[in-house]
């Protein structure tokens, strides 16, 4: 009876990912732009400021656009629904 549950360690072992290294990259980048962003603001180049908060949002939906298409290239689904075609 105990032979045909998996263990502990086949279980953990088989829900494993992989990780994306740009993936911190990305977060450590959008988080530099960001302090950039706000330094430009309190010294009072706004102009700049302004260009810095736009390049953070693109940034980030570069970071989280790799993020989804790594979760797709090793076979996970973001949106929850594992049924592939």
């Amino acid at each position: 009876m105990g032979s045909s549950e998996p263990t502990l360690d086949d279980l953990l072992q088989d829900s494993k990912r992989k990780r994306n290294p740009f993936v911190p990259l990305g977060a450590l980048v959008t988080a530099g732009v960001l302090t950039a962003g706000l330094i430009s603001f309190k010294r009072g180049n706004s102009h700049l400021g302004q260009q810095l908060m736009r390049a953070r949002v693109v940034v980030q939906g570069a970071t989280v656009a790799l993020m989804v298409g790594t979760a797709y290239y090793y076979g996970d689904n973001p949106w929850g629904s594992s049924s592939t075609p």
